[in-house]
This record gives structure tokens, sequence and C-alpha cells, in this order.
């Protein structure tokens, strides 16, 4: 870009320009919004006042090297170091997946079920802390545990959970050799790895080339590797309800598995799109 009297306005619409023919038209709007409200801290109605101010070199050197890298289609969330999710604003890197708009739909409907104090939360494979801490913060004095193997991922979500004032507890640790040693939890919730490696070839690039593979992807032969454990650890621990986010393409096999392994009540819900996104079930706390 030409540093010679660009104005904010001009710089923003030389990177829409840019960004248009591959991430389209209100995507390309949506991430100068963002970048603009990262860099100078504006708001839509201030990027507006501001339109016919000279750019700073500062930002014109920012917002190219910004560009260069939405052009290899790396995710603006990584490139920003943050993401927005349930109307916080969580530190990322891809270390951890890109908090979705469906997980925060999982988070609605387990906050809009339980209205209860005082409940004891289990987050498997909590990533970035997203869940955790949305839950920390939206369930009245709730006592959250979030587990996750990766050491990465934990520092990420340590540093969510402080700067955002979440009193979680976490553990590092393996899902498949965990045991809840008799810890009892109200909830159990996860969003674990669940598209099958055959649906790699469908994927966006910026998904697919930067978004840590381990939190995705399950064997073709197995997509329910991790429900199946994820159940058996909610068969020991939990006297209240499980929350999963899910695959679409597994939703009836989940659902037997569940019944299968003595859940009650079990439930697929769709996601805003009309997606079988979502499975409940609850224990039998009499057994």
């Amino acid at each position: 870009m030409n540093e010679e009297r660009v104005t904010y306005g001009g710089l923003a619409a030389e990177m829409r320009r840019r960004l248009e023919g591959i991430y389209g038209a209100g995507e390309a709007r949506a991430m100068v919004r963002l970048i603009f409200h990262h860099l100078k801290g504006w708001d839509t109605t201030q990027q507006i006042i501001n339109d016919t101010l000279p750019a700073s070199e500062r930002v014109i050197h920012a917002c190219a090297d910004i560009l260069k890298r939405l052009e290899r289609q790396e995710p603006l969330q990584y490139i920003l170091g943050e993401a927005r999710f349930y109307g916080m604003d969580l530190q990322v890197s891809p270390a951890v997946l890109i908090p979705r708009p469906e997980t925060a739909e999982l988070v609605d409907i387990i906050v809009s079920e339980n209205k209860q104090t005082d409940l004891r939360v289990l987050d498997i494979g909590t990533g970035s802390g997203a869940i955790a801490i949305a839950l920390s913060r939206n369930l009245p004095f709730a006592r959250v545990t979030a587990l996750d193997v990766s050491a990465q991922a934990l520092e990420i979500a340590r540093a969510n959970a402080r700067n955002l004032h979440a009193d979680i507890r976490f553990i590092h640790a393996d899902i498949f050799t965990w045991q809840p040693a008799g810890e009892v939890f109200d909830i159990v919730v996860s969003n674990p790895p669940y598209i099958a490696e055959s649906e790699k070839e469908s994927m966006e690039p910026n998904v697919l080339e930067h978004e840590p593979a381990t939190a995705l992807f399950v064997p073709d032969d197995d997509p329910l590797v991790y429900y199946r454990r994820i159940a058996d650890v909610a068969r020991e621990s939990l006297h209240g309800s499980l929350y999963l986010e899910i695959n679409p393409l597994y939703a009836s096999p989940l659902e037997g598995m569940l019944g299968a392994r003595g859940f009650d009540d079990v439930r697929i819900l769709r996601d805003s799109q009309g997606l079988n996104r979502f499975i409940t079930a609850k224990i039998n706390t009499q057994e």
C-alpha cells in the first residue's frame, strides 16, 4: 500500500477490496472492523467518524502484515491472538481451536437448563477454556473443573481464566487414562474431536492448515472414540446432566450408544442452522 496521505477509510477500503475475493464481501467487512478494533480500539461508529483521518505509519504497516497473512488464509483470530466468545475476549493461538458460534449455543442450553447454585461442572477437552469460563461466569457460584491433554492449551486457558476473573480448577490429563477418583459432578460437558478424517477434503484451508488437528479429527473407523470414553467417565462421576457438541453425521449412533450405557432422557438438539449439533442426557442416580 502507498503510505503517502493514506486515510483510515482508504486503508479499510483497500483491505476490503483485496479480501472480498477470498472471503466474500460480508466476511471481508467484518474482518476489517475487527482489525481496526484490535489496532485502534474503535467500534464501528468510531471507524466511520475517523474515516478521513490520515492513517498512522504503525497502523499502515500492521494492516499490510495482517493482510498478507489473511491472503494466505491464516485465521484472523490467530493473527490477532484473540477471539470473541460469549461476550468475552479470549486469547487464542494455534494450540487451541477457535471458539465457534455453535459452542456458544451449547453454553446457552446449559445456562438455560441449570438455574441452581453451586453446581459442580466438568469440562472435558477445555482448549482455550471457552466453555469452562463461560459457565463459571454464568452459572451462579459454579465450581468448574476443566481438563485437557495439551499443556499449551492449558497455559492459554489459565491465562484466559485469570484475565476474566474465573475461578477454575485445571487438570492436565489424558481423558483416556484419567479417573474421576470418587469426584461427583452435576454437569459434564465436552466439545471433543468429532470430524472424520474423510471429511478433510470438504474443509476450508484456514481450518485445515492452521487449527490443531488433534482437536478436530477422529478415525473414520471409530468416530465415537471420544464420546464412548466421556460417557464412561460420566457413568462414574455424573449425578446430573451430560452435554455434548456432536457431528450431525453421528447423531443417531451417539443416541444409541448413550442409551446402551444406561443414560436416560437422551435428546438430540439442533443448532441455529438446523443441524443435529448437540446431545444431552441424564444419568440414573438411583442405581
